[in-house]
């Protein structure tokens, strides 16, 4: 495509992307004129539908040093080139970010550089993206800024257009706390990312990283995964909200490309040109240290070696695509693998045959899938990997339910694929040698039970649904400067205005706590509802009896606990331990509640149980127990990430042995003996209040953040309202950025009832 050049007449736009790179290359004509042609990635397929829908712009350099073009259309987007010298672009991003930031935020696999004129180009570079994103955006637009090379973007473009909202997601893994400090310019790191309103990153351990970071490195106050920036929003303080959008590909599409009669015609092709081996297992990476290419090929020397895989009738075929060829540790691995192969090879290879096929090439996503088809194990190794697409490619394009993945434990892959793939840790050879060789002997009907999962989850999760989450929960937050009111998305101000219209019924507003009305806190003792959200909730309760609206707080506290955090106004419901507890608040405040009565075998099992969640807890840095009169909780907010996964896994496992069920959370688990469950709270409050109607149904808002609460959304019925408070997966219609954002939903309920009786707003 040729891209048609805008006139400078400054439109400005509701979406803009920024990220390093343009969706497109370019190549010059022989008049000297440049032409853009579309370059194909996740990141623009994710994006494309979205910014063409909303006119979007997108900011990105050309590729190219010295390349100067003015803003053009293409593809319904507008692009917006940034100009960079040879200079910064072999300071700012083959030094500072490929050679400082890369291996530092991979776990420091290889060791990083600090140049103090590396950095000086990072942070000039920075502010140029900046400053054009400024240029496109239109008052209160939403800019969303992608990656490592940019992470000072947030910060100096909240500095230049307070009333944007902006959003940032790290494609690569946030280093642990310990390794982060090695940066000399960390504080600044750290402030950049926070000009954002919401962090993303691919795993929940990345963004636990970075909430630790800012901690260690900043006096800005962090409960949960919510970093108050200048103080509370009543006093023109700024959340920032840190949470996991794991990203994934166009799997549908990728899945109907190797369907396509041609690719699979073409996977015929390759076995055939390999010698038509029993055996073909495939390797596809950018030739990267990170992702242990080494370690994959000399553990299937070994195989070879030991004779557990026979070299005459099984091949490897390692793509290596080429990256960073100017950044002299690529330079050194490649020289490294390719003496590996040559000698593996030399060794075990035959005339007209390899052990190894050796590719240091790209591939066009054709090819791609043909290989996929062809290849029975696919070796994903890396040693730290944000996601990894390549092995969902590798599950999209194998429609036939055959294949094995053999997957690192340390991508983001491995989070959410589960049990499917066979995991791995490459630094142990010998066991990444068993899992290769289990890989070469599954049976096709064990590789068809794993595929088919694999393929529920990969086609189900797709790149769409990961934008349209994070855009979601960056949308529900306000712009800055404007009202509360202001802040409540269309389409649940219209739900709550219907909910509140019909005359004969009633309305069950029922509240989860922490997360929803209180910020996530570190010290769970230390909870409480912010300003706005207490304020709201009091004036939803002083509606007048003919409101007909009925207050419950439905929570995983204990119920004392739960009163105490609360304050809960006369007449308002509670419901504690997930509804193993109910209580009323009486006229004079008190508290009227139905005791917990276990059996001597559920007092028996509680006991067993909490004494095993108390050994995990000792033995685990930062974890703690709760008690509750039903229920023993296991909490792991403060532990670092592996052993926090370690404890609930031993948790879990130890529920499993009683013959209990555990509950997880966010950073908890809870095993009760006394089943119960949000949803079947919601359905008792729901008859609680029908009871004390005489005409009319009951119609409910329930608002929660956690996963405990997806039972409540899920016992809602046709006229109902969810609301999902902050991000994650959910079933709820209705998505709000915090506490703060919920209230002003509260108070848009407050106003609707009272309207509708004839009285004053309350408290208004």
């Amino acid at each position: 495509m040729t891209g048609k050049e805008v006139p400078g007449d400054r439109a400005r736009y509701g979406l803009v992307v920024v990220a390093n790179r343009l969706p497109v290359d370019f190549s010059v004509r022989p008049d000297g004129g440049v032409d853009w042609q579309r370059s194909p990635g996740g990141l623009v397929t994710a994006l494309e539908p979205v910014m063409q829908a909303a006119d979007g712009a997108w900011v990105g350099w050309s590729g190219a040093a010295d390349l100067a073009s003015d803003p053009f259309d293409a593809d319904g987007m507008r692009l917006v080139p940034v100009t960079l010298s040879a200079e910064e672009i072999e300071r700012y991003y083959e030094g500072f970010s490929n050679d400082t930031l890369w291996p530092l935020y991979h776990d420091v696999v290889a060791t990083p550089t600090y140049h103090r004129q590396w950095w000086d180009a990072y942070r000039r570079v920075n502010q140029k993206f900046a400053d054009a994103a400024a240029e496109q955006a239109a008052r209160g637009a939403t800019v969303w800024v992608h990656d490592y090379q940019l992470q000072l973007v947030p910060k100096m473009l909240r500095d230049q257009r307070p009333d944007l909202r902006i959003g940032f997601f790290d494609h690569i893994p946030f280093p642990p706390v310990e390794l982060f400090q090695q940066l000399p310019w960390r504080r600044q790191i750290v402030e950049g990312l926070l000009g954002a309103d919401l962090v993303g990153f691919q795993r929940g351990g990345d963004a636990s990283n970075f909430v630790r970071a800012v901690r260690r490195l900043t006096d800005h106050t962090t409960r949960g995964p919510i970093v108050t920036v200048g103080g509370h929003r009543s006093n023109l303080g700024r959340h920032v909200r840190a949470g996991a959008f794991p990203i994934s590909i166009d799997s549908t599409r990728f899945d109907a490309l190797a369907r396509t009669p041609e690719v699979q015609a073409r996977a015929k092709e390759i076995r055939a040109e390999l010698g038509d081996p029993e055996v073909v297992m495939l390797g596809v990476d950018r030739l990267d240290y990170t992702k242990g290419i080494r370690h994959r090929i000399k553990a299937y020397g070994e195989l070879l070696d030991d004779g557990r895989v026979d070299a005459a009738r099984t091949t490897l075929v390692q793509v290596a695509s080429p990256s960073r060829e100017n950044v002299g540790a690529y330079q050194e691995l490649r020289e490294q693998v390719e003496v590996l192969v040559g000698r593996i090879n030399g060794e075990f290879g035959e005339l007209g045959h390899s052990a190894i096929h050796y590719l240091h090439h790209s591939y066009p996503p054709d090819e791609m899938a043909a290989l996929y088809l062809a290849a029975d194990v696919m070796l994903v190794t890396s040693l730290r990997d944000g996601m990894n697409l390549v092995a969902k490619e590798y599950i999209a394009a194998r429609s036939d339910e055959q294949g094995v993945l053999v997957l690192s434990e340390f991508t983001g892959a491995a989070d959410e694929l589960g049990a499917g793939p066979l995991l791995v840790n490459p630094h142990d050879i010998d066991g990444l040698k068993d899992a290769i060789a289990a890989a070469a002997g599954m049976p096709a009907r064990e590789q068809r039970r794993r595929m088919r999962r694999l393929r529920r989850k990969v086609i189900a999760d797709d790149v769409a649904k990961w934008s349209r989450s994070f855009l979601g929960v960056l949308q529900a937050t306000p712009p800055r400067g404007t009202p509360h009111s202001d802040a409540v998305p269309d389409s649940l101000a219209h739900a709550l205005d219907a909910l509140a219209a019909a005359p004969r019924d009633a309305v069950l507003v029922a509240l989860d706590f922490d997360g929803t009305l209180a910020p996530l806190v570190d010290d769970p003792t230390a909870s409480a509802m912010t300003p706005a959200a207490r304020a709201a909730v009091e004036r939803l309760a002083r509606l007048p009896d003919d409101a007909r609206v009925q207050l419950a707080l439905v929570s995983g506290r204990d119920l004392a606990d739960l009163a105490a955090r609360a304050r809960p106004s006369a007449g308002t419901y509670l419901i504690g331990s997930h509804g193993a507890e109910t209580g009323h608040v009486r006229p004079d405040g008190s508290l009227e509640t139905v005791p917990v009565d276990l059996t001597p075998e559920q007092a028996e099992a509680l006991a067993a149980v909490t004494e095993t969640f108390e050994a995990v807890a000792d033995a685990t840095e930062g974890a703690w127990v709760q008690h509750k009169p039903s229920a023993t909780v296991l909490h792991t907010r403060l532990a670092p990430p592996d052993a926090a996964a370690a404890a609930v896994q031993r948790a879990a496992q130890a529920a499993a042995d009683l013959g209990l069920e555990a509950m997880h959370g966010k950073d908890v688990v809870e095993v009760a003996v006394v089943r119960a469950d949000k949803g079947s709270a919601i359905a008792w409050l729901r008859t609680v209040v029908q009871d004390g109607l005489e005409h009319g149904r009951v119609r409910v808002l329930y608002a929660g953040d956690d996963t405990t609460d997806e039972h409540a959304f899920a016992a809602l019925e046709q006229g109902d309202v969810a609301v999902k408070v902050g991000d994650g997966p959910t079933v709820a219609v209705h998505r709000v950025a915090d506490a703060d954002a919920l209230a002003a939903a509260l108070d848009r309920l407050t106003a609707a009832a009272a309207r509708r009786v004839g009285v004053s707003y309350p408290g208004a």
